[in-house]
């Protein structure tokens, strides 16, 4: 590239990330902030916000039932933009209220018996592994987690070897994890279910929205998701991705209700033909529409603002390491996202500096960072923080981050815990 051509870019990249925040009223209205709480809930651009108010106000106008009839057309076409940020058809796609419900929903379409196998990591979500816990109580089932390498992340080769036991009937993998930036070799978790012969169900609600997600190389049975996060959608929605097998094997999920199935006589139902068996009659209409526009913001940014996020959250790494005292950055594994977590020595309870950052206008949250299945290992139950930067963030805000964070790092180090 001529210097010429890498001026040009760099002006390009500049005037996109301008336009996304002239996009986002929480980084260009009148009292913008320093969001770096994108894992947690990103800010949503404009063409979210208006969708979700213009149907509430239809709704408010002539009514709910009426307004449904009304954008028909458009929650159809959700279901299709979804489709394409996943590399799937619409047909493939169910809607519903969270990543926790997907998952829910897959878990729930398995004839789990006593003795059955679930293989899973040591850094899957809490509530999923409250969920598979469940099942082995009630029903039975072995739960088996796989080994972290030494590295971290979960050992491919450690999943083999669970997944040649006889009774293995499903590998349940969180793709990025919610207390560190590690990102799980999912593709090749998927290319050992795959040659098995086992299910595998996919969490991706960190992973959608700020890496590639393509279901056909993930070669996953189910991929769980929500609009809140990465993907910059409202609140209250998510999705669940269903693939042809499952669909062609009759899988539904156990509480099945009139969205999913039609009932024939008092004996007999019919289910949809397809992934929307796995949905509930009763949505939000607004928050559909809301999350339709968020994926065609995604697909419009396109692969570039995925490179931008990971790059943010590299300068951030850097950044934090060189100007903090008392820092430890708890990030593990061969591969990084843009969750970055650290141990603030002169913050015990993360929490407390959360707060102070929020008083300062930055947002971050606090995690926890701990041994066990829950947890990633290598720590005790230590509070962290965590800052998730996001393509629309910008190098200095990075900066003004970090400075604050060095300042009441230090201030609190002397026993002066003020803002910034």
């Amino acid at each position: 590239m001529t210097r010429e051509e890498s001026a040009s870019s760099r002006q390009g990249e500049a005037d996109r990330v301008r336009a996304w925040r002239l996009d986002t009223p929480g980084c260009s209205g009148p009292q913008p902030v320093v969001h770096f709480n994108n894992a947690g809930a990103s800010l949503m651009p404009r063409p979210v916000i208006d969708a979700v108010h213009r149907h509430v106000d239809l709704e408010a106008a002539i009514g709910g039932y009426e307004a449904e009839d009304a954008v028909a057309e458009q929650v159809e076409e959700t279901y299709g933009l979804v489709g394409r940020l996943l590399g799937a058809r619409a047909a493939n796609v169910a809607l519903v209220e969270n990543a926790t419900v997907a998952v829910a929903q897959a878990l729930s379409a398995f004839d789990f018996h006593a003795g059955d196998v679930l293989v899973t990591t040591h850094n899957d979500y809490t509530s999923n592994q409250l969920m598979y816990l469940a099942l082995a109580q009630r029903l039975g089932i072995e739960v088996q987690r796989a080994d972290d390498l030494p590295e971290g992340g979960v050992d491919p080769e450690s999943v083999r070897r669970l997944v040649a036991h006889p009774r293995c009937r499903l590998v349940s993998l969180t793709w990025v994890p919610t207390n560190s930036g590690l990102v799980q070799p999912a593709e090749e978790v998927g290319a050992i279910c795959d040659e098995a012969g086992v299910p595998y169900l996919v969490d991706g609600c960190q992973a959608v929205g700020q890496l590639p997600v393509d279901v056909a190389r993930l070669r996953c049975d189910f991929l769980a998701g929500t609009a809140r996060k990465f993907l910059r959608g409202p609140r209250g929605i998510g999705f669940l991705y269903v693939s042809d097998r499952m669909l062609e094997r009759g899988a539904y999920p156990l509480s099945i209700d009139m969205r999913g199935a039609g009932l024939v006589d008092p004996g007999t139902f019919t289910l949809s033909p397809d992934a929307r068996r796995f949905e509930n009659w009763e949505y939000s209409y607004a928050l559909v529409l809301g999350l339709g526009e968020a994926a065609r913001y995604a697909l419009a940014a396109g692969p570039e603002a995925g490179r931008r996020t990971q790059e943010l959250a590299t300068r951030l790494r850097e950044r934090l390491a060189a100007a903090v005292p008392g820092i430890c950055l708890m990030d593990r594994g061969p591969r990084l996202c843009a969750i970055v977590t650290a141990q603030i020595q002169s913050f015990p309870n993360a929490k407390d500096l959360v707060i102070r950052l929020r008083a300062s206008g930055i947002n971050t949250s606090a995690s926890v960072s701990g041994r066990g299945p829950f947890n990633a290992p290598g720590a005790e139950g230590i509070s962290v923080l965590r800052i998730s930067p996001h393509y629309y963030n910008t190098l200095e805000e990075i900066d003004l981050a970090v400075a604050a964070i060095s300042k009441l790092s230090g201030a609190a180090g002397e026993g002066d815990r003020g803002t910034v």
